[in-house]
């Protein structure tokens, strides 16, 4: 699979997990080299996040709080070179709260080398909830441009937990999706014909299923099904799936069906995918089950082994050591 490069930017190769910091990993990657991103940072949610006692993520532990202490001046020098994405950082600063503030500094220094490793057929999709979604789309708009703004999906879920007091039960997440260029790949997915859709089909003489759609003969099994819209309703959460097999305890955890989707929708066989917040791995899970290479990064060592054991072989780690990047081949 070759070997990590010690010049200024490295190929991306597949299988690959990067165990550390992102920002440095991003930076070394070079231009151009990935078609989709596809990723669930953190949600800047103000509190700290442990995996499930006697699983096998119960070691993995992050935070989820942000500071203008974590926000090295080296960031703010580059933001402060980008007026309208910094004006997004200080309104928030100022409409919502310094930590959020703070927060998407931490976001956009990365999304900057994000943006830049993507091909100009490239995407990303940025996995957020209502914390800080309207921020986010604010800041991608800054960076991406609002002519590159596709969609903002609503991945709905039966709600788990108490009501609030005063407002609704919390029961979706969001999904931005933008393209680097005006002319993305994407291949439009389709949901399976619903029960009562076939139950208007009749049976030609030899037993196939059909239905006149605009004076047009359809049979049921050419036709794909209706097109997939911006809400997602489809694929359950695990706080309805509880006994899911794919569930590793993983606090943020997100089903492999819903990154399967954006995938095939947003890729082709063979491409690159990286996910730069790999988590639990499930970007890397799915992009292996549809034939894509993949890169992940995150800054947990849990991560390394979680996806070793979700795809049951041995991949490629790359880590900062005492001596530097340290590498372990894949088997």
């Amino acid at each position: 699979m070759g070997e990590l490069r010690t010049t200024e930017a490295h190929v991306a190769v597949n299988r690959t997990l990067f165990i550390g910091d992102n920002l440095p990993r991003l930076r070394a990657l070079e231009s151009g080299s990935i078609d989709l991103i596809a990723t669930d940072p953190p949600f800047n949610k103000g509190r700290d996040f442990r995996g499930a006692p006697g699983t096998a993520s119960q070691e993995a532990a992050f935070k989820d709080r942000w500071s203008w202490d974590d926000i090295p001046q080296e960031w703010t020098d580059v933001l402060l070179d980008m007026p309208v994405a910094w004006l997004v950082i200080d309104m928030a600063a100022l409409t919502h709260s310094n930590d959020m503030g703070a927060f998407l500094a931490f976001m956009a220094i990365r999304l900057i080398e994000m943006r830049r490793v993507l091909k100009d057929t490239g995407s990303i999709y940025i996995h957020c909830d209502s914390t800080a979604s309207h921020h986010l789309r604010l800041l991608m708009d800054a960076l991406f441009g609002k002519d590159k703004f596709h969609n903002e999906i609503v991945w709905g879920y039966a709600p788990s937990g108490r009501a609030p007091k005063y407002g609704y039960p919390r029961r979706h997440d969001v999904l931005l999706y933008y393209s680097k260029g005006d002319y993305p790949t994407f291949h439009r997915q389709y949901t399976d014909i619903s029960a009562a859709s076939l139950a208007k089909y009749k049976r030609d003489e030899r037993g196939r299923l059909y239905a006149k759609v605009h004076g047009k003969v359809v049979y049921a099994d050419t036709h794909p099904g209706r097109p997939v819209p911006s809400w997602w309703t489809d694929i359950p959460s695990f706080a309805t799936a509880s006994t899911a097999p794919e569930r590793t305890g993983y606090p943020t955890q997100k089903p492999v069906a819903l990154y399967e989707r954006i995938i095939s929708a947003s890729s082709n066989p063979g491409d690159m995918v990286l996910d730069p917040f790999a988590g639990s791995g499930t970007t890397c899970v799915a992009a292996e089950r549809l034939g894509r290479q993949w890169i992940g990064m995150d800054i947990l060592d849990e991560t390394h082994r979680l996806v070793e054991e979700r795809l049951g072989f041995a991949v490629k780690r790359i880590a900062e050591g005492p001596f530097g990047p340290s590498v372990e081949h894949d088997g």
